[in-house]
């Protein structure tokens, strides 16, 4: 419904407050082919959070026994697997990668996908205390860094179309 919300530039309860596309659709610039990308990109944003949190649900569902579905450490270790890690090598990385926060997003993805391997490792070798260390400390660390650094992204391409 937000995704809705921002496109179509529904107002919230409070009509004071302006949704983020009306900011972007409300824009005096002309537009472009660069402002173009850029919209995309915002509104990609959103779905790549989405991806990244419909897979940490997979793994959790993998690590409580919800699912007969097993997962490859090596390949949870490889961020460019993912959907999210696709979008970041390739469209993403294309309108996104002169931006600041860019190089330090991938780091960190890449890390949080290196802790994401560690805990899978941990839980199939039955170290369940290590499991849980790694994914209160380092794992969700890694996510949630993921997480503001798209966000910053994001807000960095707002200022941007609205300017």
């Amino acid at each position: 419904m937000e995704l809705l919300r921002r496109v179509l530039g529904v107002r919230r309860a409070n009509p004071a407050v302006a949704a983020p596309a009306q900011v972007l659709f409300d824009s005096a610039a002309v537009p472009d082919s660069r402002r173009g990308d850029s919209l995309l990109a915002a509104l990609d944003i959103d779905a790549a959070i989405n991806a990244h949190e419909r897979w940490k649900a997979r793994l959790m569902d993998y690590l409580e026994g919800r699912t007969a579905v097993g997962l490859d450490p090596a390949l949870v270790r490889r961020a460019d697997h993912s959907v999210l890690g696709r979008w970041l090598h390739g469209v993403g990385g294309e309108v996104l990668g002169d931006q600041p926060a860019f190089p330090l997003l991938v780091a960190r993805y890449q890390y949080f996908h290196e802790q994401a391997a560690t805990l899978v490792e941990l839980a199939q070798q039955g170290e369940w205390d290590k499991a849980v260390q790694v994914l209160n400390g380092g794992y969700r660390y890694g996510s949630s860094q993921v997480v503001l650094l798209l966000k910053e992204l994001q807000r960095g391409l707002v200022r941007s179309l609205a300017e």
